[in-house]
This record gives structure tokens, C-alpha cells and sequence, in this order.
């Protein structure tokens, strides 16, 4: 399987992806070289800022266009640390019009497109939230909102809009020093609490979005994986949920795919709505070069595309990483053929 590594300037991992006015948007977490030591809370992903990549035409050979940094820690009011993977989803909204517009006849107001980021972030207490940015186009420069999306936790957001109500759903969630264990029914715990052994697999979350893209029109739900019995996976399966969720629709079919952490695989269960449950069904991805690796997947000209990131350039540092894209092929039940991570 051919496969591309698509930045090497920079040390960029977790793509969020999107193909908005027939360009591919790449939108990356941006790693530094530290010297903190690995932990289990992640405290060597330093990240504190945010860079736009497009690709001109074919993803395994086009042009790589890096956009600049859109978004900086600092220049977010209530920064504390870790600006982790983020993801940008457009919508329409309508805007005065000008005086001039008016006299045109274009009446008193129009529709226009705005891309908004989710980031997760940790605050001054060193809790995860999720922040909002906005843009006037894929490329930013993205503008911070002035606070946290209230009731907001965790990280690893995808922002997925259904074509079956137009509605936008954010997939988020992540283990160890995603913090998503501090969490039961949304509500903080005292004690964090991680399932083990044959208890059931702590869930992603999903959560519909207000019309306006800046706040929750709900309270988030749990998204079960489950097996052939449609029994939850549990907490000591190797193919359980643990962060980098990603969702895409194909021939009307929810792909729930997700990251194993642990484990090191990137997985993938099928539903027939937005909530699920999914039923497990494979691996996407086989282990790569470093502790472990975060996805998109995409329709691009008629074909699929794998976005990922592996260690391989920086030697194996799992806290320095690199984009690379592939092919992703289903056979003719609609199922993803398992690449192997690492070359063989």
C-alpha cells in the first residue's frame, strides 16, 4: 500500500480533514520538542498553536500548501495549556447587508459561509474544555470566542454534518489525559473512575449542535460500540474505544472509526443513525511507529483517503510526529480493507 507523508517541514499529527469548496483542508495538531517525560496524561504533547494545510488536486501527489498559524494559545482569553487535535466544520449564515448591496437590490441581508473550529483545551485549573473559533474561509486566520462552549469536556473532536438533516454532530472524547474518565452523565466525578476487566468500554460522546455551530442543543450521549450480539465491548477488548473518534457516511451507512490508544490500532463499527450503537467490525489500521496514531477519512474524486500520522521521521518520539495519507479501499459489503502501519 502506498502511502505519503505529506509535511515534512514540520512535526504536525491528528488530522481533522475536510474537502470544502472542492479543495482538500487538512487541520492538524502541531507538535513541539519538549523535555517533559512521557506519561500516561500526556504531558510531552506540548501543542500551542494551530496550522491550515490544503492540498492542490491529488492527495497521494498534489502540492501541500501550508496556510500559516491560524491560531495561537496566547491569543485565547482563557488559555491554560495543550491546544490538542481540533477539527472546523462551514456553515451558511445570514449577514446584513451594505448600503451599496441594498442599492443593488440585494435586499437587507445574505447568506454567507463561516468556518468555526472545535479545539480542546485545558484551562488554569488544567481541565479540558472545548473552545470556538471563527473564520471567514477554510484557510483562517480562525478567531477565538472569549470562553469555553459551557458544559463542555474531553477532546478529540470531529465535527460531523449529516446530509440527512443537515445538522452538525461532534464526536469527542478521550482516555488517561483526555480526562474523559473524570466524567459520568456528563457530570464531573470526584474520583475519576476507568472501567477494567469485563466491565463495559467507557463510550465516546456525541452531541448535536445549536444552528449557529457555537454551543451544545443538547446534552451529550454516549456512542456504544458492540459486538455481533450487540453486547457493549468491554473495558479489557483490545478493539474498545479510547479517543480520535471520526465519523463518515457511506451508501447510507454510519462509520463510527476510532483509536484503541493502548492497544494501538485504529478501528471502526457500523450503524444506521447518527447515536448508534455501532457494531464492531474491523481494523483500519495496523500499529505504526509510535505510541499510537489519530485518523481521517475522506471522499475525495470518486475515491477514499486515510489521514494519519506516524514517528518514523523523528525516530521513533511518539511526542513528534508526521501527517501521511493513503488509500482506503472497502470490498463489496461495504467493509475496510485492514493497511498495515508499518511497511512489511
Amino acid at each position: 500500500m502506498e502511502k505519503r507523508y505529506l509535511f515534512p517541514a514540520d512535526y504536525m499529527a491528528d488530522p481533522s480533514v475536510h474537502v470544502f469548496n472542492g479543495k482538500i483542508y487538512i487541520y492538524p495538531s502541531h507538535d513541539w520538542e519538549c523535555e517533559n517525560v512521557e506519561n500516561d496524561n500526556g504531558d510531552q504533547y506540548v501543542m500551542k498553536d494551530y496550522h491550515v494545510l490544503s492540498i492542490e488536486g491529488d492527495p497521494m501527489t498534489g502540492e501541500v500548501v501550508d496556510h500559516g498559524c491560524v491560531l495561537r494559545q496566547e491569543d485565547i482569553p482563557w488559555a491554560g495549556r495543550q491546544l490538542w487535535d481540533c477539527d472546523v466544520q462551514e456553515y451558511e449564515v445570514e449577514v446584513p447587508t451594505t448600503a451599496e448591496d441594498q442599492a443593488k437590490g440585494m435586499g437587507f441581508s445574505k447568506k454567507v459561509k463561516k468556518y468555526i473550529m472545535y479545539f480542546p483545551l485545558k484551562d488554569r485549573c488544567d481541565v479540558f474544555h472545548w473552545g470556538t473559533a471563527i473564520a471567514d474561509n477554510p484557510a483562517g486566520p480562525f478567531i477565538p470566542q472569549p470562553a469555553p462552549v459551557p458544559g463542555s469536556y474531553s477532546i478529540d473532536m470531529c465535527a460531523f454534518k449529516d446530509d440527512a438533516d443537515g445538522e452538525v454532530y461532534v464526536y469527542f472524547g478521550g482516555l488517561w489525559g483526555g480526562q474523559l474518565q473524570r466524567y459520568k452523565d456528563n457530570i464531573h466525578l470526584e474520583e475519576p473512575y476507568l472501567p477494567e476487566g469485563e466491565e463495559d468500554a467507557l463510550p465516546s460522546r456525541c452531541v448535536r449542535l445549536t444552528k449557529d455551530g457555537l454551543n451544545y442543543a443538547e446534552a451529550p450521549r454516549p456512542i456504544i460500540v458492540v459486538d455481533e450480539d450487540g453486547k457493549p465491548l468491554k473495558a479489557n477488548d483490545p478493539h474498545r474505544f479510547f479517543e480520535a473518534s471520526w465519523m463518515f457516511k457511506k451508501d447510507g451507512k454510519y462509520y463510527f472509526t476510532y483509536s484503541t490508544g493502548d492497544s494501538h490500532l485504529l478501528c471502526y463499527a457500523v450503524g444506521d443513525n447518527v447515536y448508534g450503537p455501532f457494531t464492531y467490525q474491523g481494523v483500519i489500521l495496523t500499529p505504526v511507529v509510535g505510541w499510537t496514531t489519530h485518523h481521517a477519512i475522506i471522499k475525495y474524486e470518486g475515491k477514499w483517503y486515510l489521514f494519519h500520522h506516524d514517528s518514523v521521521p523523528s525516530g521513533g518520539k511518539s511526542w513528534l510526529r508526521s501527517l501521511k495519507v493513503c488509500e482506503l479501499e472497502f470490498d463489496e459489503n461495504g467493509k475496510i480493507k485492514t493497511i498495515e502501519g508499518i511497511d512489511k
